[in-house]
C-alpha cells in the first residue's frame, strides 16, 4: 500500500485534533454550563443541581401510628441543610417529596418519615406497602426551600408529620439560640419523635406537646403574643394551622412556611384558553379544571407527577400571557418564563405555551 500524500496526512491530523478538542470541550461544558466560569454548586436560579441517585432502604421503623421512618443508604451523598427535602421516585413512577429528618453530617444515608394518608392519591400507601428493607429507590435532590435563617430567637409550630423538617433545625440550634416548639397532633400515639424532642428539652421549658385528645385546640395566642422583634417563626403542617399562625404573627417577626399540600385556592377561578404553540392546538380550561387536565385531554403523553406544584415534572415554558403562579417550587426569576401546569392558572383570558 502506498504511503498517504503529505497533504492528506496533514488534513487527517488536523481533523483528528479537532475531534479530540470538541470532545474535551463538550466534557468541560457538561461539567460547567457557564464555562469558562467554574461549575456552581447551586445555579443562579436558586434550584440546586439535582442528579438521580439509587439508594437502598436499609432500615424501616414504625415511629408512630401510621408513620414509618426510612433510612436510605448510598455513598458520597450530596450534602444538605435543615429544611431540605428529597424527591422519591416510587416504583410506580410517582414522585413524592419528603423532608429530610436525619443528620446533615451523615453523607452515607438520608432519613425520611412519611404518614399513611388513607384518602390520599396513592404515594404514601406505596411508600408504606412497597418500600421494604432491601428495596432500591431512586431519589433526586436534596432541595431546600425552607432554610433555617439567622435570627435572635425562634418559635417553631409543627402539625403532625410537619415535625420532620423542623427536627434537624432544633438539633442544629441546640442550646446556641433561644427557641420554643409547639407540637400539635391528634394524639401522642400519632405524633412521631416525642422521645427525641424530650431529649432536646431536658428541663421541659422549650417543647409544648398539644395532643388534641388531651387538650383540644392548641393555644397559639399564648405562644405568639408578645414575641420580641427579630424572632423567626417556622411553621409546617395543615393549611389551617399555618393560616392561624399567620393571622397571629406579631409585627417585627418573620414567618417561614413549609407546605405538604398545594396552597388553598383563593376563589374566583375563571375559564381561559391555552394555545399549545408547537402542537397547533388550543384548549379551554374550565374554572374547575387544571391546565394539566385540559392539556392532557389533547396531549395524553404530557408528563406530570405530584399534581401539587412541588416536583416540577409538568413545568412548561410560557410564550405569552400572565400567569397566576400557585406552585411551591419556582423562583421569582423562573416564574418570568415558566409555569407548573398542575396548579398554576392564567390571570387573563389566554396563555400561550411552548408545547
Amino acid at each position: 500500500m502506498s504511503p498517504k500524500p503529505p497533504r492528506l496526512r496533514t488534513v487527517l491530523a488536523v481533523a483528528g485534533a479537532a475531534v479530540l478538542t470538541r470532545r474535551a470541550l463538550r466534557r468541560r461544558i457538561q461539567a460547567s454550563p457557564l464555562w469558562p466560569l467554574p461549575a456552581l454548586d447551586e445555579p443562579v436560579s436558586g434550584r440546586p443541581r439535582s442528579r438521580a441517585l439509587r439508594l437502598r432502604v436499609t432500615a424501616r421503623e414504625t415511629v408512630a401510628e401510621g408513620v414509618v421512618r426510612l433510612r436510605l443508604e448510598g455513598h458520597g451523598l450530596p450534602r444538605w441543610e435543615p429544611g431540605a427535602h428529597l424527591d422519591l421516585v416510587l416504583p410506580s413512577g410517582l414522585v413524592r417529596q419528603y423532608s429530610l429528618c436525619g443528620d446533615p453530617a451523615d453523607d452515607s444515608s438520608y432519613t425520611v418519615a412519611t404518614r399513611l394518608i388513607e384518602d390520599g392519591r396513592g404515594g404514601s400507601r406505596e411508600v408504606h406497602e412497597q418500600l421494604a428493607e432491601g428495596t432500591e429507590v431512586e431519589v433526586r435532590g436534596p432541595r431546600n426551600r425552607f432554610p433555617l435563617t439567622e435570627a435572635d430567637s425562634y418559635v417553631f409550630v409543627a402539625g403532625g408529620i410537619g415535625i420532620t423538617p423542623l427536627l434537624p433545625m432544633l438539633r442544629t440550634l441546640g442550646g446556641h439560640a433561644p427557641w420554643r416548639l409547639l407540637y400539635c397532633g391528634r394524639s401522642r400515639a400519632s405524633m412521631p419523635f416525642l422521645a427525641e424532642l424530650a431529649a432536646l428539652d431536658p428541663d421541659g421549658t422549650r417543647v409544648t406537646v398539644a395532643a388534641g385528645d388531651e387538650h383540644g385546640r392548641p393555644d397559639l395566642d399564648a405562644l405568639l403574643t408578645g414575641l420580641a422583634a427579630g424572632t423567626a417563626v417556622y411553621c409546617c403542617g395543615p393549611e389551617g394551622l399555618m393560616a392561624a399562625v399567620a393571622e397571629r404573627l406579631p409585627e417585627g417577626t418573620a414567618l417561614h412556611l413549609e407546605r405538604f399540600a398545594p396552597r388553598a385556592a383563593t376563589g374566583g377561578d375563571h375559564a381561559f384558553e391555552v394555545e399549545l404553540r408547537r402542537s397547533g392546538r388550543t384548549v379551554t380550561v374550565p374554572a374547575d379544571t387544571s391546565v394539566l387536565a385540559a392539556v392532557r385531554a389533547a396531549l395524553p403523553d404530557t408528563a406530570y407527577s405530584c399534581e401539587q406544584g412541588f416536583c416540577g415534572t409538568c413545568e412548561q415554558r410560557v410564550l405569552e400571557g400572565e400567569v397566576d403562579h400557585r406552585d411551591e417550587l419556582l423562583t421569582d426569576a423562573e416564574r418570568g418564563g415558566s409555569l407548573l401546569i398542575c396548579v398554576s392558572r392564567a390571570r387573563g383570558e389566554r396563555l400561550v405555551l411552548d408545547m
